[in-house]
């Protein structure tokens, strides 16, 4: 009976020898498919919104006007700040601990002092007012912006807009240096042919002089939106977009949104916060193949080992992200 099972065993084992490879090649053919063609990126709804305070009016137009804006300062106010200076309450540090368990009030005392005695507010105010300002207002609050045009642009070149948009914690300011380079290049050592750019650098609500949103549920999705307005009520339908921090999210998402309108986006940080299995397996694999999921040697060192550079290391340093992101009153 033991002799007779012997061909029947060796058959089955035959089918095993070529059904488990052919098995394990497809599988993995289709796996190494996914991995590499990726997920495609669905465009955002444009959609509405209203973030001004009380109800949103049913009729009539919102005001559409670009007003004209100066920053301004007052006597009033500095006397103010500099008694609030004043009166600031330091609590001593724990001894040895440096900045690990927060901000030093040791130095703390040094930065206070220079708001205090040595910061001239009057010639800040001037430097911010070097380029215009204006305000307009979009889906019920006012959006602050800069725009700032080329002085010359050589014959038969076309002066192509760029929005540039900050993150936290920044300003429009962050990009005062490099305005000059992009408005008038020839000006600064650079190549006339280069590129010559219109610059809108605006300020996201809540931050600098736009206003705060008055609703709830705010994000990144409707300043793109309100951003996209504000690029059309300039009148521009096709621009060029730039991002840093929560600049990069909220110009991905103007890209995302209306990929008609945007001829190139860059960005200085991006996000990649998209949480799925084929994430986690992109994770898993990367340390041992990254080329299969696309990550270069640099990634690769920076990412590994996971854990303790993506979840423990960020834990431990983004208390602040904690209570903004959860209460964000309390902060305010």
């Amino acid at each position: 009976q033991t002799i007779l099972c012997l061909p029947r065993s060796f058959e089955y084992s035959q089918k095993n020898a070529v059904l488990v490879p052919a098995a394990a090649l497809g599988v993995g053919g289709m796996l190494l498919y996914w991995l590499r063609s990726g997920c495609k990126m669905k465009t955002i709804d444009v959609g509405d919104g209203w973030w001004g305070s009380g109800e949103r009016r049913l009729k009539g137009k919102e005001d559409e006007s670009i007003r004209p804006f100066k920053i301004e300062t007052s006597d009033k106010e500095i006397e103010d700040l500099h008694r609030r200076l004043d009166q600031f309450r330091f609590t001593p540090h724990v001894e040895g601990a440096a900045f690990h368990y927060g901000f030093n009030s040791s130095y703390l005392r040094k930065v206070v002092a220079y708001w205090r005695n040595q910061f001239d507010w009057r010639k800040q105010v001037e430097v911010l007012n070097k380029y215009p300002h204006f305000h307009t207002t979009i889906e019920g609050i006012d959006i602050h912006f800069i725009h700032v045009k080329p002085s010359y642009v050589p014959h038969g070149q076309a002066v192509q807009p760029l929005l540039m948009v900050h993150g936290w914690p920044g300003s429009f300011y962050e990009f005062y240096k490099i305005i000059p380079l992009l408005t008038e290049p020839a000006k600064h050592g650079l190549n006339e042919g280069d590129v010559v750019f219109e610059v809108i650098c605006p300020s996201i609500p809540g931050y600098g002089f736009s206003e705060a949103p008055h609703q709830k549920d705010f994000d990144s999705v409707a300043t793109a939106r309100i951003f996209h307005k504000l690029m059309n009520r300039l009148g521009f339908k096709e621009y060029y977009l730039q991002g840093g921090d929560w600049g990069s999210r909220i110009t991905t998402n103007m890209a995302q949104m209306m990929p008609q309108c945007v001829k190139g986006l860059h960005l200085n940080l991006v996000f990649t916060g998209r949480q799925s299995l084929g994430r986690m397996i992109c994770i898993m694999l990367g340390a041992y193949v990254p080329w299969l999921v696309g990550l270069s040697r640099e990634d690769v060192r920076r990412s590994y080992p996971f854990m303790q550079k993506n979840v423990y290391d960020l834990l431990r340093e983004s208390g602040y992200l904690h209570i903004q992101a959860t209460k964000p009153d309390t902060a305010g």
